[in-house]
This record gives structure tokens, C-alpha cells and sequence, in this order.
């Protein structure tokens, strides 16, 4: 089992913060996934008939992820949250990367959503993760930069377990060590909003849509949220 914490010094900075971590185990991702391959055809069907477009910063869930990043000193243009890099990347290509079954579910529930996703493979996660500012001493390896070492800047907010940084800037990128492949069979995957007042609704329609989508290919599925008010949830 694994926790999952909202240190109070982020709850504090951002009091309506709503995570929604969705769990699938036994996943079995060599397995065709023709939900998926749909969802994502679909979605890039509408781009390219104009009838739906991915949310840009002038939308109020991405400048809500700018004004964050710039809280703690980070330059959302140019590194960028997750869904905004991901949305940029659609509406320029016409077509979302394809990776493998499960991260491509969740990428696609991200950019119709226009809420960050993420994912870690919890049979290489060590000990509990805990979202917190960073004390500048923690080490990241970027997702397929295996060789690669950063550290994050003091009061950056990371998500972290014991061995190091999960993911860099709160949702920018993860790391390489719990990267989710085809074999991954016990995962976390994660969904962020910063205004659960406006957007919980839409976060919730999200982590359902996603869990639904895992549960046709793994034994079990579970949703979990996390919160200032419910700031430790055990996965």
C-alpha cells in the first residue's frame, strides 16, 4: 500500500486543490485496447472538423496552472504544465502521440478535460509520495532521459517519494524510474485540478471516464480523492 499526501504548506497556498488518483492493478496493457484507440480517433476527428479544440492558456484551467507555476518561480511558457504542452501539441500535429494503452487512455481523458494526468508505476514507487515543496537537495531523472540527474529548485512543488522526484513543477514531467509501460500491472494515475469549486465536476466526470477505460483491461479499479480536507489518502 501506498499514501498519497498533500503537505499543508500546499494545501495552504492552494486551498481548493482536488486530486483525483485513479488506481487500476492488474493491468494488462499487451492486450489490445480498442476503447482507447476510439476515444483518441474521435478526438482528433473533432479537431480536424473544427467542432472541438483543446484548451489553451487563455482558458481558465490552464492560466490557473500559469499562475501557480509563477507562484514558485516557475516560467509556464516555458515549461509548460502537462495538458497545456500536451493541448499545444495536438492542435499543432492534429494527432496525439501514441505510447502505449494505458498512458494513452490517460492522455486522451487529459486534453478533452483540460485537467493534467499523470501516472506512476507503483511497483517502483518507494515508500510513501508526498506532494510538498521541494528543499532543493532531491534528485530527477526525466522520463526517458535515463541517464540524466536534476534537482528541482527550492520551493518548486514536486511530487516525491523516498528515493527522489516523481514528477517535476507539480504536473510538468515525470520521471523515468516509475514510468508506465505495456508491462506495468499496478498503477496510480493521476488527475489535477487547482479550482475544485468550478472544475470539480469536470475532474470527477474525468477520473470516471478514465477508470472506466482501465477496468475493461485490469482485475481491479478504484478512485481516490484527495484533498486540504482530506489531505492522505493510502492507495
Amino acid at each position: 500500500m501506498t499514501d498519497f499526501r498533500l503537505a499543508p504548506a500546499v494545501a495552504d497556498a492552494f486551498p481548493d486543490t482536488l486530486i483525483a488518483l485513479v488506481t487500476a492493478t492488474g493491468l494488462r496493457g499487451h492486450e489490445p485496447w480498442p476503447q482507447t484507440a476510439a476515444a483518441l480517433e474521435d478526438l482528433e476527428q473533432q479537431l480536424a472538423d473544427g467542432t472541438w479544440q483543446p484548451a489553451d492558456e487563455t482558458d481558465p484551467r490552464i492560466e490557473a496552472w500559469h499562475t501557480a507555476y509563477r507562484s514558485f518561480g516557475t516560467n509556464p511558457r516555458r515549461i509548460r504544465p502537462s495538458v497545456d504542452a500536451l493541448g499545444r501539441r495536438l492542435a499543432k500535429k492534429g494527432a496525439l502521440p501514441r505510447i502505449n494503452p494505458a498512458v494513452d487512455s490517460y492522455n486522451g481523458v487529459s486534453v478533452q478535460h483540460g485537467l493534467p494526468a499523470g501516472a506512476f508505476d507503483l511497483d517502483h514507487v518507494t515508500g510513501d509520495v508526498d506532494i510538498r515543496h521541494a528543499d532543493g537537495t532531491e534528485s530527477f531523472t526525466p522520463l526517458g532521459e535515463p541517464d540524466t540527474v536534476e534537482n528541482p529548485k527550492i520551493g518548486e512543488i514536486i511530487y516525491a517519494d523516498t528515493t527522489g522526484v516523481l514528477t517535476r513543477h507539480w504536473n510538468h514531467r515525470d520521471t523515468h524510474r516509475t514510468r508506465v509501460t505495456e508491462d506495468s500491472t499496478h498503477v496510480a494515475f493521476v488527475l489535477e485540478t487547482l479550482h475544485a469549486a468550478r472544475d470539480g465536476h469536470l475532474l470527477k466526470g474525468a477520473a470516471e471516464e478514465l477508470q472506466g477505460l482501465l477496468a475493461l483491461h485490469a482485475e481491479q479499479t478504484a478512485v481516490y480523492y484527495l484533498s486540504p480536507a482530506q489531505s492522505q489518502v493510502t492507495v
